[in-house]
């Protein structure tokens, strides 16, 4: 008897059927809990160190960005808990403030998180919030692929896999929340999805609104890059296919009508705090900083087959590897192109990948560092209002969700190859997912490296401050806070807030109105940044003694500190200098409270 001869005689057989259908049923649930599970257990692996050193682990390669969010997560917290304004904040830049909103501070984190942070600390948010974004993002494309664009569980396992876990996103996960909590994407897609086919566009609408503003309270920049390689899509699939197009158009812009007006509703006194509230500015610019041709062929840092020099030469830093995509995946990505041409979709998606590319390399093509006279696409966009803030080199993100959604087509077209010939379909099989374990085992991500960060001073942790810092007053940590050095901003946290923090590690206009890193210097601010960096305590004059003396009362200072070891004596010198007078050491640091002695009674 043939083999379709013995399946029809076992599902003749009442007896077996229920069980043959339950099995049927049983495996898609099967394959999504195993395939959900896999993704939390992945996440959770990348960042183990972590999580085993919640108390005093520190991601190595985040630089002073962990002690940022920590202090974000933290003070959006405080806020809630106080019922203040969660959009602006003077506990740190006192006494101008920061403008939150013009921050990366993800409310749509913060907020929903403030009992964990309340109960267990802002570096608990911190990592939940980055391995939850993680699975989190892996799990909603794969629902999306899984049940909206192809029929096969394995497909969608790789392509949501390779969504969450791409190397450039692993890139980020060292020290950029907002470009790893990305889960509302493909939520957003999908309903895209669902006003282009006709369904329901007011409903539907409704929907994707309240998708959008959500994304703008995770991430502004991330929304942006994602529309960009959205709009590339619909235009080439639109030209692909005229006719199509035109009757989707009406129900889609209906839809699209509705979800802006909704989404402007609740975002539009958030956006119009962010772009002119307090402290907010123009634009932000990073000059020219796009992707090398080189890197998208290399190997990221935190992969199986890192190549840690070559990416630090091709990239910003190592949490800006934004194109290390590695050589097997782009050839396999050409190949892909090339073999799903002719699907409408597949061709749409691979062009939008290949312009999201093209976009990050900036405005002149540069290969193995060595520029060309070829331009860019970018040298139409770079100085636009929203993306004349951006870093070019980020929008090779826009390929990620792209290439996850090519393996998993791939994938579809691969397990339907060969027919009813057995032995076609296991070469073909064979054939494909040979070439995915050669694209993708290379850039697997390998667990992120974690320090020890150094224990709060217990002037701070034991309370002793109140004893120095009056309510509306503030304290001078020396040297001031800022990129290169955040670590007051943890101190300030483990004290609860009880006090404001001079200047600090935020954006916030400049004197021209632009955006820039951290606060406008202050004469004393500058000096004790040099006698940091120098090690040497410099030449204090009768000037430098007056414009601290205007410095202090500018910024309402109570005390100023210094932490108590020996690579900080220069900066003890100096501010000693300044005010005319030893510190006193106090709970791990030296003191000078600038507050006038009691009246005797």
């Amino acid at each position: 008897m043939s083999p379709t001869g013995t399946l029809r005689a076992v599902v003749s057989q009442p007896a077996r059927e229920p069980a043959s259908t339950a099995g049927r049923r049983l495996w898609p649930g099967v394959a999504d809990a195993a395939a959900l599970l896999g993704f939390a257990v992945a996440a959770f692996l990348i960042y183990r160190p972590l999580w085993m050193d919640l108390e005093r682990g520190y991601l190595s390669s985040s630089v002073q960005d962990q002690n940022m969010w920590e202090w974000f997560f933290a003070v959006t917290a405080h806020s809630v808990a106080n019922l203040e304004n969660p959009l602006s904040s003077t506990l740190q830049n006192f006494p101008l403030g920061v403008n939150l909103m013009s921050n990366t501070v993800m409310l749509g984190v913060g907020v929903p998180l403030t009992p964990v942070t309340l109960a267990f600390g802002p570096t608990v948010t911190w990592a939940l919030a980055l391995t939850g974004g993680l699975a989190g993002t892996a799990a909603a494309w794969y629902w999306v692929l899984s049940r909206h664009i192809v029929r096969t569980r394995i497909g969608s396992a790789v392509g949501g896999a390779f969504c969450a876990f791409a190397p450039p996103i692993i890139s980020h996960a060292n020290a950029h929340p907002n470009f790893v909590v990305l889960f509302v994407l493909p939520l957003i897609v999908l309903w895209l999805l669902k006003l282009a086919r006709g369904e329901r566009p007011v409903r539907n609408g409704v929907i994707l609104g309240l998708l959008l503003a959500y994304q703008v309270f995770l991430g502004e920049e991330p929304l942006l890059i994602a529309a960009t390689t959205l709009l590339v899509f619909a235009g080439v699939y639109a030209l692909s296919r005229p006719e199509e197009t035109l009757e989707r158009a009406r129900p889609l812009g209906i839809g699209l009508g509705v979800a802006a007006g909704v989404a402007l509703v609740l975002v539009a006194f958030p956006l119009w705090w962010q772009f002119s509230g307090p402290q907010s500015y123009s634009t932000l610019e990073h000059g020219f900083v796009g992707n090398d041709a080189a890197a998208f062929t290399t190997f990221a840092t935190e992969s199986v087959a890192a190549n840690a020099e070559a990416a630090k030469d091709l990239s910003l830093n190592r949490t800006e590897e934004n194109a290390f995509f590695g050589w097997p995946l782009v050839i396999l990505m050409v190949v892909v192109t090339v073999w799903l041409w002719r699907v409408a979709a597949a061709r749409a998606v691979a062009v939008a990948m290949f312009a999201m590319a093209w976009l990050s390399m900036g405005v002149l093509l540069v290969v193995d560092g060595t520029a060309t006279s070829i331009p860019g696409p970018w040298l139409l966009l770079f100085d636009r209002p929203l993306f004349d803030s951006v870093l070019e080199s980020r929008f090779a993100l826009g390929c990620v969700p792209a290439i996850g959604i090519l393996l998993a087509m791939g994938t579809e077209r691969a397990l339907r190859l060969g027919g009813n010939v057995p032995e076609w379909r296991l070469t073909w099989r064979v054939v494909w997912f040979g070439a995915l374990v050669l694209a993708l085992v290379p850039i697997a991500p390998t667990e992120l490296r974690v320090g020890e960060r150094d224990v709060a001073p217990a002037f701070f942790t034991g309370g002793l401050w109140r004893d120095h810092i009056e309510q509306g007053g503030s304290l001078v940590v020396a040297p001031l806070p800022d990129t290169g050095d955040a670590e007051a901003l943890h101190w300030q946290v483990e004290a609860g807030f009880g006090f404001a923090l001079v200047e600090g590690y935020f954006v916030g206009p400049g004197t021209d109105g632009r955006g820039r890193y951290g606060a406008l210097r202050r004469p004393t601010s500058e000096l004790l940044e040099e006698a940091d960096e120098s090690g040497t305590v410099p030449q204090i004059t009768a000037e430098d003694r007056a414009a601290a003396a205007e410095d202090l009362r500018y910024w309402r200072a109570d005390a100023v500190v210094v932490r108590a070891h020996a690579g900080a004596d220069p900066v003890r010198r100096t501010v000693e200098l300044l005010l005319g007078r030893a510190g006193q050491v106090i709970g791990g640091v030296h003191l000078w409270d600038l507050r006038p002695p009691p009246t005797p009674s």
